[in-house]
């Protein structure tokens, strides 16, 4: 076994913006990857449109920069728990991490949940105390929580002796003091060659590579990522690939490109403790090993922690179907969805009762908006049912166990009060609670999974948009008891047709409407949201009759409140269990499963009957 020295494989892990993807730019400029004249803009791994939009990163990217004569491999990942499988899986792929801690907010929930997936993989850490400029930082009190984290989560001596970099990556500046920062970043990259260990690995083992990422690219095809763990790989190169039933199947490499910068570099051969990608072997999957044809040895599969959210994705089946989207079968949709599964490692698919219909599972509401919102902006047309979360038996004692999240909270203190009514309906058990000097309270609450769902939108509109939410899985719990849905009902459209200004300024009477004038709607179609906690069918393309004193420009003077635009993320919180949502490529709208007026009343009353609830 050898130490390959010139090379370092680390990771960027932190909690939701605090300025993993911001780091890793200042140290790609300053490793003079970029002309002097190049426009690099910013955030620059962020290359995905969703990532840009939404100011976080979604999926783990892979890049490399030279420190003398040292190669630093750096992974970017992830923040967020609902992406924890990205995270999970490239941290197969090195050797240590850099932890960026907010200087004045401190560990945070997922800072958690990274560090922990790090810890038990048996990694070590540079802590790097990030936005050390801020007004109200806190470095050495970040510095003392973060080691508390540590010791919290059961780190080794070796990994809870780790060293502490200050910085401002926005400026690019880090020192060994939060008073004494370089113009630059060097600190950072010295501590990354001292402390974080190189890979070790022995070059004359048959070759071991574990697929731990794919990309596809309009020419080469499937590219395959992960760390060469020992051998050598070169181009045309038979090998084997063990899949996860372990099966082996004959293959042949194409070719072989390692990471300069944000650059993929052909060549010939590469030896291991090398992060590389390789071409020619199509059917690869994550979790797979590419190995020596004549001596196949298996690494160990990549295993995530199970979804715990899921939702129903079926072909559309409104009457405005077909007209927006590019793919709308259920053939394409499953294609889709199978696709996705081959990087997607969180995710699961599985077959319904109707041939039209896919129930995916995955970790989080954020995880599979994502996916519906990708899908669209590809030109799928489909509907999605409510999220509901995956219940478990436990083993021993049969009892029905749920996901409870664990869920920190930052308010005002003059919404403190409603804050804790919101998370007490919800069943949510208070763990912690603290005050700082700005008069902003913190509480930490066990919260089943299932109360967060359509939580957040009411948590915003109760703390006027003031209050921060996090939340992190906790475990399986016993189940907490009923949970009240939602308070509201839904104004449904009646008939098909086009909205107009005379019905909807009846209508908005009635409670909130979600569309304008000018509106193509169809019966069952969902226009609004009650004021009552009950459904009201309106007729919201009633035109205003003509006389000879009246005219049809009347409409135009009405008076119309401004609607609620429903992004993907409202949708999905609002819907009850009898509503989908409808998505397509143009539009988002909320329709009734069942869109004919009498036959949904007639379920309705079946199911009162059944559940021996009166209608009132």
């Amino acid at each position: 076994m050898i130490q390959q020295d010139k090379i370092r494989n680390i990771a960027i892990i932190a909690h939701v913006d605090h300025g993993k993807t911001t780091l890793v730019d200042a140290m790609l400029k300053q490793s003079k990857i970029f002309r002097d004249n190049q426009n690099v803009p910013e955030r620059v791994m962020d290359s995905n449109d969703l990532e840009r939009e939404r100011g976080i990163t979604i999926l783990a990217k892979n890049t490399a920069i030279r420190y003398g004569d040292i190669k630093i491999n750096i992974v970017d990942t992830p923040g967020h728990a609902d992406f924890g499988g990205e995270v999970e899986r490239v941290l197969n792929m090195v050797d240590g991490v850099l932890l960026l801690v907010d200087a004045a907010e401190g560990p945070m929930p997922q800072t958690r949940f990274v560090l922990r997936k790090a810890l038990e993989l048996g990694h070590r850490a540079i802590v790097v105390i990030n936005k050390v400029d801020r007004t109200n930082a806190r470095p050495q009190w970040a510095a003392n929580a973060t080691f508390d984290l540590f010791v919290e989560l059961g780190a080794t001596e070796e990994q809870a002796d780790f060293p502490v970099i200050y910085a401002i990556a926005s400026a690019g500046r880090a020192g060994t003091a939060p008073d004494d920062l370089a113009p630059h970043l060097q600190p950072l990259f010295e501590a990354i060659v001292q402390h974080l260990p190189a890979p070790v690995v022995d070059p004359d083992m048959p070759s071991q590579l574990l697929v731990t990422n794919l990309t596809y690219d309009d020419y080469k095809g499937k590219i395959i990522l992960g760390r060469l763990s020992g051998g050598t790989l070169r181009r045309l190169q038979p090998v084997a690939r063990i899949d996860r039933e372990g099966n082996l199947h004959p293959e042949k490499i194409a070719q072989i490109f390692i990471h300069e910068g944000l650059e993929r570099i052909d060549v010939e051969e590469v030896t291991a403790g090398e992060i590389v990608a390789l071409t020619g072997i199509p059917e690869a999957y994550i979790g797979e090993t590419i190995t020596d044809l004549a001596d196949p040895r298996p690494l160990p599969p990549i295993i995530v922690e199970a979804p715990t959210v899921r939702m129903t994705f079926g072909v559309n089946t409104s009457p405005l179907s077909g007209r927006e989207g590019t793919w709308s079968t259920s053939r394409k949709l499953k294609e889709r969805l199978d696709r996705e599964l081959e990087r997607n490692v969180a995710l699961r698919v599985e077959p319904t009762d109707s041939a039209d219909t896919m129930l995916v599972s995955g970790r989080g509401e954020l995880h599979l908006a994502i996916l519906i919102e990708t899908m669209r902006r590809e030109g799928y047309e489909f509907q999605v049912s409510a999220p509901e979360v995956i219940m478990r038996q436990d083993p021993d004692t049969g009892e029905t166990l749920e996901p409870v999240e664990e869920v920190h909270v930052e308010v005002p203190d003059a919404s403190s009060g409603i804050v804790i009514e919101m998370l007490g309906q919800r069943k949510g058990q208070l763990t912690n609670m603290r005050q700082d000097e700005s008069g902003s309270v913190y509480y930490t609450y066990l919260v089943p999974t299932r109360g967060l769902l359509g939580f957040r939108q009411a948590f915003l509109t109760a703390t006027r948009g003031m209050g921060i939410v996090h939340s992190l899985f906790y475990g399986y719990e016993p189940y907490a008891g009923p949970i009240r849905g939602r308070s509201s009902g839904s104004l449904v459209a009646w008939e098909p047709g086009t909205a107009t200004a005379y019905a909807m300024f009846n209508a908005q009477e009635r409670g909130q409407l979600f569309i304008n004038p000018g509106i193509e709607v169809y019966e069952g179609m969902i226009v609004g949201r009650c004021s009552r906690d009950e459904d009201i069918s309106i007729n919201i393309a009633k035109k205003k009759h003509l006389t000879n004193h009246r005219s049809s420009s009347g409409d135009e003077l009405v008076h119309l409140e401004a609607p609620l635009q429903m992004s993907l993320d409202d949708a999905l919180e609002y819907i009850a269990d009898d509503e989908l949502v409808e998505v397509t490529p143009k539009n988002i709208r909320l329709r009734k499963r069942i869109l004919d007026t009498e036959e949904r009343r007639k379920s309705k009353k079946t199911r009162s009957g059944d559940n021996g609830v009166s209608n009132g």
